[in-house]
């Protein structure tokens, strides 16, 4: 098997049971009275294995991205090869000439509506 597929199941297991614990301490804190809501419910069981496995789909791929970022190499700011940096262009300030019509439009700014 390849060593990226075995990272990446080996990630999986662990942000699974990140996924477990993190569940595990929702219920135990009783955030949002979760635990009371699912311990008197029929379908607690069912809630239970949804989030577990909603937050191990976030879990896994989160460990898996700093998995990943992790292995790569460190950053040298030697400048041996490749295409030299451009410098940016400096803007200039303009002006720009505002003719006020003889109507008067144009003279305040837009009243801002309140929502």
């Amino acid at each position: 098997m390849p060593e990226l597929i075995k990272l990446y199941i080996r990630q999986c297991f662990i942000g699974f049971g990140i996924s477990i614990l993190f569940v595990g301490m929702l219920y135990a804190f009783d955030i949002a009275n979760l635990w009371t809501l699912v311990s008197t419910s029929q379908d607690g069981v069912l809630v239970t294995a949804m989030l577990v496995i909603s937050n191990a789909v976030v879990f896994c791929g989160v460990q898996f991205a700093i998995a990943v970022m992790r292995m790569a190499e460190p950053h040298d700011d030697k400048r041996d090869g490749g295409t030299p940096a451009r410098p940016h262009p400096r803007l200039q300030a303009s002006t720009i000439p505002v003719v006020r019509r003889p109507d008067g439009h144009g003279t305040r700014p837009k009243e801002r509506i309140a929502f």
